[in-house]
């Protein structure tokens, strides 16, 4: 056997699939950027513009856990050119409103909820059709792919999309869109034959169908407890997200540039990550190379922004918080997707969405609790000789930096907790067999 040539062969058609859904959700990507460059100029308000993404992921948390039973039930390609079809029809929806110069925000949020929960329906069909695609021994290797188009689409849909609406406004945005979304729409069609491992007989009813998500879950402790794990990063992830612009906008040394910049070095560290995931081989231990990631990133970007006193330092400290992510999502993916029976894959995924995001939300309101209501004003009673100005210096942002300590030592506190699990270890000592029953 050709070893050069033997992973494109068995490869090609999840290579197809990945290519070409990347570069339409470059295409969508841009389109939701540009819309929130439309919705700000159109009513200047941070708040009004937020409720886009708001109205794009609640459809996702609310409704992920019966999307993954309807999913399992429906013929994974057509569930994908429908979710798609609907998708792309919101999009031209949007588009006609803007030509008509009848584009209101109200029409925003609703296209948004739709297409929000058309993905909801949408990507647990995709999962497990890159499971049917790829061959096991690539499990790794496709989800390297995966995380370098996600990390490639996190640096590149602001700047294009930025770029494009500056010069020819939001029409050509959503034409690209639309460009992109034909290119995926028609490999899918015509170029990629998705198999079908296992036929029911008779569809469970949708309840009876979702709760299998759960019923997996509960009785595969060790996929529960990592699923839990990540909930527990997020909450973290999220109130670190939503105290950034207060610290990176505020502080002598930072702005728009500085955040900017922050921005651009995460998403071009997790790129190289993605690289890294595609091209190494799998690791003795998945479990250790997942916890040794998340304890990276948490133990050092968090205490970089904290008591960093300049730009350089909170560069170093974003390379470093997120150059393992995709090399953890990697190894996240490969021993899930093993261990998970294919047959339950859309139920199961669907039930670990609904777990391991539902604390985004909470997380974003926190953090900008804290920063507003606690840190910020805590911060504006030290005095010039105080430890605290010591440690984080005074003036605005101040706060937001010692909220970033906390952080710090709440993500390494949940990274050594969930590291003790045994229940996670052994998911390394049994995989799901090749055919499973």
């Amino acid at each position: 056997m050709n070893y050069n040539t033997e992973p494109s062969r068995t490869l090609r058609p999840f290579l197809i699939l990945w290519s070409t859904q990347s570069l339409s959700t470059l295409g969508s990507s841009m389109t939701a950027f540009a819309l929130v460059l439309w919705s700000y100029q159109a009513q200047g308000s941070a708040l009004t513009t937020a409720l886009l993404s708001v109205c794009s992921y609640a459809p996702y948390v609310a409704m992920s856990i019966f999307a993954g039973a309807l999913s399992d039930r429906w013929d994974k390609k057509r569930t994908m050119l429908a979710c798609d079809t609907l998708a792309a029809l919101c999009t031209l929806t949007v588009l006609g409103l803007a030509e008509a110069n009848a584009l209101e925000l109200g029409h925003l949020y609703l296209v948004n909820a739709l297409s929000g929960l058309m993905n909801t329906v949408q990507q647990p069909a995709a999962d497990v059709a890159v499971t049917l695609l790829t061959p096991r021994e690539h499990f790794q290797r496709a989800g390297g792919l995966r995380s370098l188009s996600y990390s490639l689409n996190n640096m590149l849909a602001p700047a294009l999309a930025s770029g494009l609406y500056a010069l020819a406004g939001l029409r050509a945005v959503i034409l690209f869109d639309l460009v992109t979304f034909s290119v995926a729409f028609l490999s899918l069609l015509f170029l990629i034959d998705l198999p079908r491992p296992f036929e029911q007989e008779e569809p469970e009813p949708v309840f009876q169908s979702a709760r299998a998500g759960l019923t997996y879950l509960q009785r595969e402790r060790g996929v529960l407890d990592i699923i839990l794990f990540l909930a527990a990063i997020n909450l973290t992830a999220s109130m670190f997200n939503a105290a950034l612009p207060a610290l990176a906008l505020t502080r002598p040394w930072g702005g728009e540039y500085a955040l900017g910049l922050i921005q651009s070095i995460s998403g071009g560290a997790m790129l190289a990550g993605g690289l890294a995931s595609s091209l190494l081989p799998a690791p003795k231990s998945r479990v250790r190379v997942i916890c040794n990631c998340l304890l990276l990133a948490m133990s050092t970007e968090n205490f970089c922004l904290a008591f960093g006193k300049n730009l350089s330092v909170w560069c170093v400290g974003a390379a470093l918080g997120w150059v393992g992510i995709p090399v953890m999502n990697a190894n996240l993916d490969a021993l899930v997707r093993g261990r998970v029976p294919v047959e339950l894959q859309g139920r199961v995924y669907a039930a670990r969405n609904t777990l391991q995001f539902f604390t985004i939300p909470l997380g974003y309101l926190l953090g900008g609790l804290l920063v507003d209501r606690a840190f910020e004003p805590l911060a504006a009673r030290m005095g010039p000789g105080s430890l605290w100005a010591l440690l984080f210096g005074l003036g605005k942002g101040s706060g937001a930096a010692g909220l970033f300590l906390v952080l710090g030592f709440l993500g390494v506190l949940t990274c050594l907790i969930f590291r003790r699990d045994r229940h996670i270890w052994l998911l390394e000592s049994a995989s799901m067999p090749e055919n499973p029953k």
